[in-house]
């Protein structure tokens, strides 16, 4: 099963690529849905957020009156930091129960505003982001009905488009033309997406065969492999040390990666690896060919 992290910024198109995803097949878990769903009435969530922030963040009819509590975390560290211990770990619960139904092939499209800002990309077997322009999205923004105000305090809290570079796997611009996008995003599935799935469900190693863009790896050779240690480190923990890489000598020249430690199979397959001889491993994302050689540590 492929965990795929798509965000992006306010307006800036996300919710359109992930139903263009869901068009090829994947299947889309939108984290902003589950968040309404864990404090709707009668939930164990909604009382919590009660008992957190009082009445007043309640409607006549018992419903969570969410302006309301937007204006009394906004702003106020301590108190967001309240909500979110609250609604983060019921999204988690709730996404991995949806996820539990679905079969070992499936591609999942993780839709998560906060990627970014929540340093959760290792989490994701990669990372998709859809950029536009902050004017752009401004626009956008208050065309919906946003006020423009709340729409400017909104994006300047969001992270920038350097931190979104540091993370994306995937690029995708969305500046307004739809038949550009939809061609990219049936780029991204059919050269990296749904091969990158089919090689970690069949123990395939990637090929080293240069991708179109924007399936091709993003980013500098520095970033691409900070993302592969973060991943590694991510799900094997205290496991894995001393992990360096040699640069790749070409485009289509796999990174390869030395360490000292162990891998799982299930961590392997986790950070986008399969075994390939004892302790020596290969990534199975066409967009990133890697390979990882380990040797035993001590305890």
């Amino acid at each position: 099963m492929l965990h795929v992290g798509l965000t992006g910024g306010l307006a800036s198109g996300k919710s359109t690529v992930a139903a263009l995803l869901a068009g090829h097949g994947g299947v889309v878990v939108d984290a902003d849905r589950l968040a309404r769903e864990v404090v709707e009435p009668g939930t164990p969530g909604l009382r919590a957020v009660v008992a957190a922030f009082g009445e007043d963040v309640l409607l006549p009819d018992g419903s969570l009156d969410r302006p309301a509590l937007g204006r009394r975390v906004f702003g106020d560290d301590a108190a967001r930091a309240v909500l979110n211990g609250i609604v983060h770990p019921l999204v988690r619960e709730a996404s991995a129960a949806r996820v539990a139904e679905l079969p070992d092939d499936a591609v999942v499209v993780h839709d998560v505003p906060l990627i970014v800002e929540n340093g959760m990309a290792p989490q994701f077997h990669l990372v998709v982001v859809v950029a536009a322009p902050a004017g752009l999205r401004l626009r956008r923004a208050v065309a919906r009905g946003l006020d423009e105000d709340a729409a400017a305090a909104r994006i300047a809290a969001q992270a920038d488009d350097d931190a979104r570079h540091a993370v994306a796997d995937v690029w995708l611009p969305n500046e307004g033309d739809e038949d550009a996008l939809r061609d990219a995003v049936a780029t991204v599935w059919r050269a990296r997406l749904r091969p990158f799935a089919d090689n970690l469900r069949s123990g395939t190693p990637a090929a080293s065969t240069p991708l179109p863009a924007p399936a091709a790896g993003h980013g500098t050779p520095q970033q691409q492999v900070e993302r592969l240690v973060a991943r590694l480190r991510h799900v094997a923990g205290d496991d894995l040390a001393q992990l360096r890489y040699d640069p790749p000598a070409g485009r289509s020249t796999p990174f390869v990666l030395h360490g000292v430690g162990r891998l799982g199979e299930r961590a392997a397959h986790d950070a986008g690896f399969v075994p390939t001889g004892p302790g020596r491993f290969a990534s199975a994302d066409p967009g990133r060919p890697a390979e990882l050689a380990l040797e035993p540590g001590g305890d």
